[in-house]
């Protein structure tokens, strides 16, 4: 259990349990860019790693489908200014008082299914919570926080909406993805599925 206000990189890795036995990607760089579509860019890429040296999520690691293709899951990445421009239409800014639903929903691996009549959804959620809870403790307030997900009304309960629409980023039929941007530093979490 983390202590009040104390994260560290063992608290971290436990809360990316959360994301265990899903195909899911999560890292964080240093922000090095006015443009932080060039840290995300970089950050699929693999070109950096955590400014801490905590841990991340890769799924393809030492897959055949990396080998084939570098970039894989990934289409395509951010590296230029019009990247830039058109990546930021692909995306919109989440308020922070629903991205905890959007953490916990990347860690239910699911792309349709209304969480909050799913079953065990009762039992799972105080756990699934607390690990959302841990790894949102590292971005301060005054992060602004970005998904490729639609959403209807202005604060989303991702638990209760049941068909959103995506804007694919990857391979894949479906995946969700959260960017999280702030002055020191970038994050992308992105869960994928076959549909």
């Amino acid at each position: 259990m983390m202590e009040e206000g104390r994260l560290d990189a063992a608290t971290w890795s436990d809360a990316l349990k959360l994301y265990e036995w899903l195909c899911t990607f999560v890292a964080v760089a240093p922000r090095e860019h006015d443009e932080w579509w060039f840290d995300v860019g970089s950050i699929m890429r693999l070109e950096t790693r955590d400014p801490r040296g905590w841990e991340s999520i890769d799924p393809y690691e030492g897959e055949d489908e990396r080998r084939e293709d570098p970039l894989f899951p990934w289409l395509e990445t951010p590296s230029t200014p019009a990247d830039a421009e058109r990546y930021g239409e692909r995306v919109e800014e989440l308020p922070r008082s629903s991205v905890r639903s959007l953490v916990v929903l990347l860690g239910a691996g699911t792309s349709s299914v209304d969480l909050s009549r799913s079953l065990g959804w009762e039992d799972r959620r105080p756990e699934m919570e607390r690990r959302a809870d841990v790894i949102l403790s590292r971005f301060p307030d005054g992060t602004r926080f970005f998904t490729n997900l639609g959403w209807k009304g202005d604060r989303p309960d991702f638990y209760k909406q049941s068909s959103r629409g995506h804007d694919s980023f990857s391979h894949y039929g479906w995946d969700a993805g959260l960017i999280a941007v702030n002055d020191d530093e970038v994050a992308v979490f992105w869960n994928f599925l076959s549909v």
